[in-house]
């Protein structure tokens, strides 16, 4: 082996990172300044972990020790440490011994084993090793170090071992596999719903900055807490008061004799940092940071957001906040409401994530005017900390939320967001709403990095997750009273029962809009109509086996309260296994008559809910009809893909960076070479300067060649004089050549080829794209450009199964073109489906690939013909992919 490079710190290593028990920490590379950590950390560490780490009694380390451990060259001898309040809690290493392969140990504090600390020094450990390129660790564990072993063996990596003179031997291939994304996928799932559970759920609550007037935020918070009746202790922190609205006061947090698992804080933002410290002094669990002051007021105070996130996290802490209104949760067992609301809405099956502070007290006002019961609600604002991610982790494992509403303003990590999203909604529905959804902008809080990517492609990334997007809070809460009360459709089939036709018949018009079909209209109810009316007409539409969903319609003639017609209406509903919505008197919500309630008084499935116009219950069923049909498809595999040489596409790319360390298109010989590697051939084109070598160079093909101009901004020319097709002659090239010149211009600007005449087939183009924020992500349309003006394009991100594929080709508005349409032939789909998948590997496996379009792509009958290819190759950030493969925090 060479002498490894002198290497600098390598910061990008640095990383937040949660706990099994939902605690965080720190975790950075080892630095030749930690000897005094190290030798304090070693003091602390059990006899018994020093004998499984060292295999014979080391009471201590030596000064050579010392020195030998903390000098690393993050290169052949990398060491993470991790820490708690700026102590080293753990130490991870590896020292390589041999081109690709080194040898891994662990040591961790006595204290805080079993809080999955091994397992997340493993990922750290195992990316830096493949950066370095190590693609194998080997490790020694003695027989009863069972904890150890557990790591290794329930990593997911390809793990091979065997005893040897009483020593347990470890061999790991760390390429990521399947197996051990899922397993990291698992563990930061459970870490994370613990982490927020520890928020939400407190056993005691402390106001930091509660105050003694009555228009002061710090006293409110303390208000609604005791008003809300929050089952636990209710502590003031206040330095200058004995109580605040009847509850005891102490100088600090430190002075007070009880436990606190979650602090609200309400103090200047200048002073937030001194809480904090004192908070993990005092062992608390989370924070609450409703003071402003932060990233809203501009670049102090994003500073001072981002060391708000980080110090806590460094201390073990997670913060919702800064300018947060607070969290609600609604279970009788807890009662708190430890935000600025004094609105609180009726117990429910609901979770609402919101990021604007100023709109949630409204958003809480709606929610409860429409009688919509919470289980839990939190306002994040400039979320610093924790953000939607977390929230839909942790409602994923709560038994008392069936619904996830999120009321997004930006969204700081898209790949993590599609990720979890996706688990969820395969159990759970998820609403969301966006605001700057076509003006991508962003409130002045909220710090997240620049994207390029259209609307179109962020709102496909919702819909391959699962998420059903609104575009407004009221067709957010519309559709969660379809999810929350009612079944789910099994189709797209509507009934519509009602006593008034020009109701009926707008209900109609709408349900063709959005994609509903109406099999049954019962409109012939009079004005009049009594309640066994009503009740012989939803009985009859709910067992017909053609309907899927019903909308039921009263209007009174007479101004009658209708409790009959409600009375027959809620208990068909509760009988029934299809979902009912009703424009009842027009009213909006759950009225009162159409409830049903559980032991506990709670209003539960079956309750039937009305909209204030049929048009808009209508929509509601549209949305959860689609999310019904996304959710009961098959989820689909990720196929293999043949003849993939990944490690030989990283070779070129890399030697073309090389030459030109800032990036551009890939051309000629190196182009070829870089699609060869997955599988897609090129079509050759000739570079002619002049009609005699475009002769020649026909010739040569034999003629039936094409001529085409190539430059970017002479492409799919809707005058289509960018080519001439079917060239047979001398005499039919000069004629081609000498037509186009005077259209087009110069050759030398024009880029002229030569081309064999391909067969026919349906011009498309597949693309991909590199993303500061969203990773990789893969178009598909058909060529041309109306294609381009219409933005008829869909989009997905990596990596593809194969329902995604199929969905991607077919979902465009001209993908009919592709199977048959007016007479023409059938596209050879499944090749089609096949490159998708091949131009989503090369987006996955090489993120210097920033930008990619194949086309056009002649989609014929009996395969395709790739007839132009554009590879635009950059220098990315080594971070760029790093939380693809270890566990961290987002850091902004």
């Amino acid at each position: 082996m060479t002498d490894p490079p002198d290497l600098p710190y390598p910061a990008r290593w640095e990383a937040d990172v949660v706990l099994r028990d939902g605690g965080t920490a720190l975790l950075r590379p080892m630095r030749s300044d930690d000897a005094d950590l190290l030798v304090s950390f070693y003091a602390r560490v059990s006899e018994q972990s020093k004998y499984y780490r060292f295999f014979a009694p080391y009471p201590e380390l030596s000064e050579r020790d010392v020195a030998r451990f903390t000098q690393v060259d993050h290169h052949d001898r990398v060491a993470f440490i991790l820490t708690v309040g700026g102590e080293m809690i753990a130490v991870a290493r590896y020292d390589r011994t041999g081109p690709a392969e080194a040898e891994a140990a662990f040591l961790v504090e006595d204290a805080h084993q079993g809080r999955g600390v091994g397992s997340v020094l493993l990922e750290h450990l195992a990316q830096a090793a493949r950066e370095n390129g190590i693609e194998k660790f080997t490790a020694e564990v003695l027989p009863e170090n069972t904890r150890m072993a557990g790591v290794f063996r329930e990593a997911g990596y390809q793990v091979t071992g065997g005893m040897e003179d009483g020593v347990v031997s470890y061999a790991l291939e760390i390429e990521p596999t399947a197996m051990s994304l899922e397993v990291m996928g698992a563990r930061e799932h459970r870490a994370e719903a613990r982490s927020v559970a520890r928020l939400l759920t407190p056993s005691s609550v402390a106001v930091v900055g509660a105050s003694r007037s009555r228009d002061k935020v710090g006293q409110a918070l303390v208000r609604n807490l005791v008003l809300g009746g929050f089952t636990g202790p209710v502590y003031a922190v206040n330095p200058t008061a004995r109580a605040v609205a009847g509850v005891p006061a102490y100088a600090s947090v430190l002075d007070i004799p009880g436990e606190i698992d979650l602090a609200v804080v309400a103090v200047p933002a200048d002073s937030v940092r001194d809480v904090v410290i004192d908070c993990a002094a005092k062992g608390v669990h989370g924070l609450l940071v409703v003071s402003s002051g932060f990233a809203e007021t501009g670049r102090e105070g994003r500073n001072r957001q981002r060391q708000l996130a980080r110090l806590a996290r460094a201390y073990g802490l997670r913060v919702i906040g800064p300018s947060a209104l607070g969290v609600i949760n609604t279970d009788p067992e807890l009662s708190l409401n430890a935000s600025l609301s004094p609105v609180v809405p009726s117990r429910g099956r609901v979770g609402f994530f919101c990021q604007s502070g100023e709109l949630g007290t409204v958003i809480l006002e709606t929610v409860a005017r429409r009688g919509l019961g919470l289980s839990t609600f939190v306002s994040a604002g400039n979320r610093a900390d924790v953000s939607g991610n977390d929230l839909m982790q942790y409602w994923g494992d709560d038994t008392e939320t069936e619904v996830v509403l999120l009321y997004l303003e930006s969204i700081g990590n898209p790949r993590k967001f599609s990720r979890v999203a996706r688990r969820l909604a395969q159990s759970k529905p998820v609403v969301a709403v966006r605001s700057g959804r076509f003006t991508q902008g962003v409130p002045l809080g909220h710090t997240v990095h620049r994207t390029s990517v259209p609307q179109a492609a962020v709102d496909a990334m919702f819909r391959q997750a699962g998420v059903i997007q609104v575009d407004t809070l009221d067709a957010m809460l519309d559709v969660a009273q379809v999810l929350a009360y009612q079944p789910l459709p099994a189709g797209p089939d509507l009934a519509i029962v009602g006593n008034s036709d020009s109701l009926g018949m707008l209900a109609a018009d709408t349900a063709a809009e959005a994609g509903l079909s109406v099999v049954r209209q019962a409109g012939a109810l009079r004005p009049d109509a009594t309640a066994e009316d009503f009740e012989r007409a939803l009985t009859d539409v709910v067992q017909d086996d053609a309907v899927d969903s019903v909308l039921a319609v009263y209007v009174s003639p007479l101004d009658l309260d209708g409790a009959d017609v409600a009375r027959v209406i809620a208990q068909v509903a509760g009988e029934s296994a299809k979902p009912i919505v009703v424009t009842f008197l027009g009213s909006q919500g759950v009225p009162e008559p159409l409830r049903q309630y559980d032991e506990r008084g709670v209003a539960v499935r079956g309750s039937v809910p009305s909209y204030p116009s049929p048009q808009a219950g209508v929509r509601a069923l549209a949305k959860v009809t689609a999310y019904s049909q996304w959710r009961s498809r098959p989820r689909g595999q990720i196929p293999p893909v043949e003849g993939i040489a990944e490690e030989r596409a990283r070779e070129i790319v890399e030697s073309v960076l090389a030459a030109r360390p800032d990036g551009g298109d890939i051309e000629g010989a190196h182009l070829d070479a870089l699609m060869r590697c997955y599988g897609v051939d090129i079509w050759p084109a000739y570079r002619v300067q002049s009609v005699e070598e475009a002769v020649a160079t026909a010739e040569r093909l034999e003629w039936d060649v094409v001529l085409k101009a190539t430059a970017p901004h002479l492409r799919q020319r809707p005058d289509l004089a960018d080519v001439w097709r079917n060239i047979d002659t001398a005499a039919e090239m000069h004629d081609a050549w000498s037509t186009m010149l005077s259209t087009i211009g110069e050759p030398e600007s024009a880029g002229f080829v030569v081309q064999k005449m391909a067969a026919p087939g349906v011009p498309v183009v597949v693309g991909c794209a590199e993303d500061q924020m969203f990773g990789p992500i893969v178009s598909f349309g058909l060529a041309g450009v109306a294609t381009e003006l219409l933005g008829d394009l869909s989009y997905r991100i990596p990596p593809l199964t194969d329902v995604d594929a199929a969905e991607m080709v077919r979902e465009v508005r001209a993908a009919p073109l592709l199977f048959g349409h007016h007479g023409g032939e059938h596209a050879d789909v499944a090749a089609l489906e096949d490159l998708l998948h091949r131009v989503a590997r090369l987006a996955q496996d090489v993120p210097e690939v920033v930008a990619a379009e194949l086309g056009p792509v002649l989609a014929g009958p009996d395969g395709l013909t790739v007839l132009g290819a554009r590879v635009q190759v950059a220098p990315v950030e080594p971070q760029a992919r790093m939380d693809w493969y270890a566990r961290r925090l987002t850091r902004l």
